[in-house]
């Protein structure tokens, strides 16, 4: 840390990089800095901790899974660091709130929350090109998906694009020094660049590595396999009917991803025209200063939109998420069911109820009881099927008369057939008594 004294005749102490600032300036770096990029990192952050939540659900492990659950924390430092480097200290220079922060606490952390910024862009950018990998691998190759694309190697993938983002930025850590500035007992922290900072360091790996790493291979390996894996999922579409349920979860999961990349590409490419400036123009930075806040505001938008994305095109997301946080959305489907493998049934009483599977796709017997327990509550008791037939009779003549149809009747209530109310018959007839004929002889004629 560099200590100068400086002489002010007038107004508080402040840096040289302050000096001279129009209002016009602050009230821009203010409404894009100070409201846009704080407002929205607060929501990103928020997303992107439901986002972890969701994800890491037993029923969703899956190799994609953790990639994307490495990529929202990625996404939630780079949120984190941007708020304290660049949001917050938006708000003392029209303002005038904040000094404490602005001259004292930020000046202190940024020589290591500077460097933590780039290494966690470095692994978005590079888990995204991962994530696009696996994809294209899944979609386009799918037969050495089930060797490659396994939760474990995913944590591997992980581990190891956070060891490359470490390594590349290890410079860094050296770029940034603090300067403190006296006068009359009176003093403040001021940011400035270090020694190591040099005219062909500045030139290689400031503008053209930073151009060839972090925008030119990613870019170009995101476009190529997004290409390969829309022609495969538009092949795949037009054949939709034919296609089974897994299938189609896995085509449904293309997409999401695929909404992830372009935000990607949208939010980036005016970083990436700033950056090439910079490399061929390099002295005309201040024309762009308007520019480079709002591509800071693009970053904090790409790092903060993923939790959208997955609502509104993962099915499967979404339907977690309802479960964990609406109880009626999510009262019958535990964690350890598959929502995608029921078998339906319908009771003669017309309500329908489902019979869900496990993983070995065997009946819970919980799960059977409870089904039977609702079949028998929601069916009226019924006697058993009878069907009444009157014992045959052989009544005298007398007795015929006195006889009444009512009496021979069956009762109503008993006449049913295989469970079901019928009609009743009607009343029993006798047939009307003929006498017997008589056994004498013909009269001869």
């Amino acid at each position: 840390m560099n200590v100068t004294a400086r002489n002010v005749t007038a107004g508080p102490l402040e840096c040289v990089s302050d000096i001279g600032v129009s209002d016009g300036e602050n009230l821009f770096r203010f409404i894009v800095h100070g409201v846009l990029l704080n407002a929205i990192g607060a929501g990103g952050v928020l997303g992107n901790a439901l986002s972890v939540l969701v994800l890491t659900r037993p029923r969703m492990r899956s190799s994609i899974n953790c990639l994307l659950v490495g990529l929202a924390s990625c996404d939630t430092v780079v949120i984190l660091t941007s708020v304290l480097l660049f949001g917050l200290t938006a708000i003392y220079p029209y303002t005038g709130r904040l000094r404490y922060y602005y001259y004292y606490v930020c000046p202190l952390l940024t020589p290591l929350v500077f460097p933590l910024a780039l290494v966690a862009q470095t692994m978005s950018v590079y888990l995204t090109l991962v994530v696009t990998i696996e994809r294209w691998v899944a979609v386009c190759r799918p037969f050495r998906a089930r060797a490659l694309c396994t939760a474990a190697r995913a944590r591997w993938y992980v581990l190891g694009t956070a060891a490359f983002a470490l390594l590349y930025n290890a410079p860094k850590f050296l770029e940034v020094s603090v300067e403190r500035i006296e006068d009359d007992g009176e003093f403040v922290y001021c940011i400035t660049a270090s020694s190591f900072r040099s005219g062909l360091y500045v030139t290689i790996y400031i503008h053209w590595m930073y151009l060839v790493v972090m925008y030119a291979l990613p870019f170009t390996a995101l476009a190529a396999l997004n290409v390969c894996i829309v022609r495969q999922v538009r092949r795949a579409s037009r054949e939709r009917a034919r296609l089974s349920r897994s299938q189609r979860r896995e085509l449904s999961l293309t997409t999401m991803l695929f909404a992830v990349v372009l935000v990607f590409f949208v939010c980036n490419l005016l970083p990436l025209v700033i950056n090439t400036c910079e490399s061929f123009f390099d002295g005309q930075l201040e024309r762009l200063d308007p520019l480079i806040k709002t591509s800071n505001l693009l970053v904090m938008i790409n790092s903060s939109v993923n939790f959208v994305i997955y609502v509104i095109f993962g099915d499967k997301f979404k339907r977690v998420f309802l479960e964990m946080f609406c109880a009626r959305a999510g009262r019958h489907s535990p964690d350890h069911t598959r929502d995608d493998s029921f078998a339906s049934c319908a009771p003669a009483t017309g309500d329908r109820f489902s019979l869900r599977l496990t993983r070995d796709s065997t009946l819970r017997l919980s799960s059977l009881r409870q089904v039977r327990a609702n079949a028998a509550g929601s069916r009226r008791a019924l006697p058993t099927p009878a069907v009444y037939y009157p014992a045959p009779a052989k009544p005298s003549p007398g007795s015929l008369t006195s006889l009444s149809s009512a009496s021979l009747a069956p009762a109503v209530d008993d006449c049913r057939w295989n469970g079901h109310r019928t009609t009743p018959p009607p009343p029993y007839a006798p047939p009307p008594y003929t006498p017997p004929p008589s056994s004498a002889p013909p009269a001869p004629t």
